[in-house]
């Protein structure tokens, strides 16, 4: 785990993070649905799972910009940027109706993030502990599928008096919508560290990277 500190005096959102610390703490949220269709059709015909290939794109995404690796290191007032994150993903239990959080480590190689995604589910398959390790797994994102329903929006409440900055990614179900499978994906930032732009550049940069992936 490797991060740099930022230079505040050279943070180029030094003004919008100092209003969004100190006068108005909080988060900004957008949902929005995104076409899957051929990612879907590309899964299918790869015999791969969407669920993992959708995670490994929403990896590569927000691995992407420096704004979506912040994170404050509160005992020591600081704001770095880590060099990576990971996803921290959930498997659903339906005997106990419970979750079990996965950490995957994020690598560009997609043939190693598959077989490793898919081995830390069956992992997470076989306990039904809750164990989060925020300790041990501090540049990381949470990435959370809600698997029951097709959704129009969703709110996530944290406690931005703690500038929580990683990433709050939820998506749900697509369905079929003129022809197309769309799914809704919410992307929740800490204000301090995103604006409007940058959330929804999320959205930008994972209807360009479904393109790549299917096309590679």
């Amino acid at each position: 785990m490797d991060y740099k500190e930022i230079n505040m005096s050279d943070y180029y959102r030094k003004d919008v993070f100092r209003h969004f610390t100190e006068d108005c703490k909080c988060s900004t949220s957008i949902t929005s649905r995104i076409d899957v269709t051929e990612l879907v059709k590309h899964s299918k015909e790869q015999n791969t799972k969407f669920y993992i290939n959708f995670l490994y794109i929403l990896s590569k995404v927000l691995n992407s910009r420096e704004d979506y690796r912040l994170f404050y290191m509160w005992q020591e007032n600081k704001l770095v940027a880590f060099d990576k994150i990971n996803p921290a993903h959930y498997i659903f239990h339906e005997d106990t109706e419970t979750c079990t959080p996965v950490y995957t480590e994020y690598l560009e190689n997609y043939e190693m993030f598959y077989k490793n995604c898919s081995e830390d589910i069956e992992k997470a398959k076989q306990t039904r502990e809750y164990q989060l390790d925020l300790q041990n797994h501090p540049n990381y994102f949470d990435a959370s599928y809600i698997s029951w329903i097709s959704y129009d929006s969703l709110n996530i409440e944290l406690p931005d008096g703690y500038l929580y900055f990683p990433p709050v990614i939820n998506w749900g179900r697509y369905k079929e919508d003129s022809g197309k499978l769309l799914m809704p994906v919410t992307v929740r930032l800490n204000h301090a560290a995103a604006d409007g732009y940058l959330v929804a550049k999320v959205f930008l940069l994972l209807e360009k990277e479904i393109k790549a992936f299917i096309n590679k």
